[in-house]
């Protein structure tokens, strides 16, 4: 049956080599069946410039999605809030398609909504104020100006940051708000939308008037893969959050 694949927040890194493996059998087996494979952001732990990719032990990974574009998969990749430097060289490396966040999508006769997600986490304004400033294009042109060993610290650095922030914050903020939810549906036309970020893998379903709308939360792949399979039937989550036909 057609299909198409969403995954997100894999936070690829060579310190954790299951997870990397887990990835390339996916790209080689079970992507190449789907008409499309699109990545909604995080695909890497970071990512600090395309021009790294050798120093950071991702080779292997820029080959994978190449031998999946080569073999007639198209590959789309949306910006994360860690890998938000991903730019025109990985695209070409990889022949994938870098979308804007968000981006609306027509499948199997359904308009669907499609962003990273950490834009809806609204409530969580100290995030809000660090992810204006890092996609200012006169911060990523000072950053990526600097030498890939000053990179790779300031990116450690702030990783360890957003970590201890992360133990302080109510977990309520870092979620997403539901009024920029509706927002976001209301301004695309649509009744599905589909992220990631947040790390809460199901199916949410909100009530907008007459309207009956769906958010669909993406997990991680921090102990195994999250896969949404999108088909005429409607969609499927797996490997735990269940699945549901519209």
């Amino acid at each position: 049956m057609a299909h198409t694949l969403f995954i997100s927040d894999l936070h690829l890194t060579p310190e954790r080599p299951q997870i990397l493996e887990l990835f390339l059998q996916f790209l080689d087996h079970d992507a190449r069946n789907a008409e499309a494979l699109y990545i909604l952001g995080d695909l890497f732990e970071y990512w600090i410039g395309d021009d790294a990719a050798e120093q950071l032990g991702h080779q292997s990974i820029l080959h994978g999605l190449r031998r999946l574009t080569d073999s007639g998969i198209p590959v789309y990749v949306m910006h994360g809030n860690r890998d938000f430097l991903i730019g025109s060289d990985f695209c070409r490396q990889t022949s994938t398609t870098l979308l804007p966040d968000p981006t609306t999508l027509m499948l199997y006769g359904r308009a669907i909504v499609i962003l990273h997600g950490d834009s809806l986490c609204t409530d969580d304004t100290e995030h809000q104020r660090f992810r204006a400033a890092v996609r200012e294009q006169t911060w990523q042109d000072e950053f990526l100006a600097k030498p890939i060993r000053a990179r790779l610290a300031i990116a450690k650095q702030l990783r360890q940051q957003s970590d201890r922030n992360k133990q302080t914050k109510n977990p309520v903020i870092m979620d997403v708000n539901e009024q920029s939810v509706r927002d976001v549906m209301k301004i695309h036309g649509v009744n599905v939308l589909i992220h990631g970020h947040t790390h809460r893998p199901g199916f949410h379903t909100l009530n907008s008037g007459r309207q009956r709308t769906q958010r669909i939360v993406l997990g991680d792949w921090y102990e195994q893969s999250s896969v949404l399979t999108v088909s005429p039937d409607g969609f499927e989550l797996t490997p735990s959050a269940g699945a549901t036909r519209a």
